[in-house]
């Protein structure tokens, strides 16, 4: 887990895109979002709407991915945890060290996700320069990923 959690630090220092997803009735709802890492909680903005109002309070899950294709290889985060809407001052305090949001009108509900499971994996890109070539490396993240699937309730 500390290299999921380093690896999410490092997506959101460089600005990546994340999604943030959570079920409904009728389908499961998925928004790409910036977001930025700060005390053990993603921390994404929203504006009102359908995923803001149903994900304030609720268990979402967060994804995270970065791909090297120089490297040929690739690593993915997810985090899943209750979602909490910030209140003043501590909104006002997140959107000053958010990232600027990507879209043109940003909304101003802040929501903190706590990572009550995280879970990631690094991968091979299949046509990598490493395809067929370091066995050793893929071995360590079959075993790696296989450490950490969460077994369904």
């Amino acid at each position: 887990m500390p290299e999921c959690l380093r690896l999410l630090a490092l997506a959101a220092k460089k600005g990546l895109v994340g999604r943030i997803a959570l079920s409904s009735t009728q389908a499961p709802l998925v928004h790409p979002v910036n977001f930025c890492y700060r005390e053990r909680s993603v921390l994404v903005r929203l504006g009102a709407g359908t995923m803001a109002e149903r994900a304030s309070g609720a268990l979402v899950a967060f994804e995270v991915d970065h791909v090297d294709r120089a490297n040929g290889r690739a690593w993915s985060v997810l985090v899943r945890g209750l979602a909490t809407p910030l209140d003043e001052p501590a909104r006002s305090e997140a959107m000053g060290s958010a990232p600027d949001p990507l879209v043109l009108t940003p909304g101003d509900v802040v929501l903190s996700i706590r990572p009550d499971v995280v879970t990631g994996r690094r991968f091979p890109l299949r046509n990598g320069p490493e395809h067929g070539a370091d066995r050793s490396w893929r071995s360590r993240v079959v075993e790696a990923a296989s450490k950490v699937r969460v077994s369904p309730r």
